[in-house]
């Protein structure tokens, strides 16, 4: 395959990825994120869009490679799917304040990241190995959500 129909590809991936980050425009953090209860294991705002950027790059590259030597096929699927419930994931927590259906989409998405990464490894290992960041990034996300939820949940009526 030419390196030019690489790059397109690439960019593509890319682009995918970019609506995905755009989500976060959808529900930024607000005053009723401000006043909720954090766990003491909360990083610093800052870190989330530092560390989300550098992962939006990378889960486009291995989507790249995967397609590059796979095409359309059932690796490529996964990882649309999981970029879907990853764009949904702000909007439903920061824009809804639903904090127990992020939860449920955090667990979903991480599920889907898991099956991704045995699909990719069928295909191009190195994308697989690309993906664990991921992985582990998403799977604290929902410890943070999980506590999130419990700490702020409403009590019974």
């Amino acid at each position: 395959m030419p390196r030019t129909t690489e790059w397109k590809h690439a960019v593509v991936f890319l682009a995918i990825a970019a609506l995905a980050a755009f989500s976060g425009a959808l529900g930024p953090p607000d005053a009723w994120y401000a006043g909720l209860a954090k766990p003491s294991f909360m990083p610093p705002n800052w870190v989330f869009p530092s560390v989300w950027t550098l992962l939006y790059f990378v889960i486009a590259f291995a989507a790249a490679r995967v397609f590059k030597y796979d095409g359309l096929g059932v690796a490529i699927w996964i990882w649309g799917a999981q970029m879907v419930l990853n764009a949904l994931w702000t909007p439903i927590f920061f824009r809804y304040h639903l904090i127990g259906w992020a939860l449920v989409d955090a667990i979903a998405l991480f599920v889907l990241i898991l099956a991704m990464i045995v699909a990719f490894w069928r295909v191009d290992r190195v994308s697989a190995r690309l993906m664990i960041p991921y992985a582990l990034w998403v799977g604290f996300a929902v410890i943070l959500t999980g506590s999130l939820w419990q700490l702020n949940a409403l009590p019974p009526t």
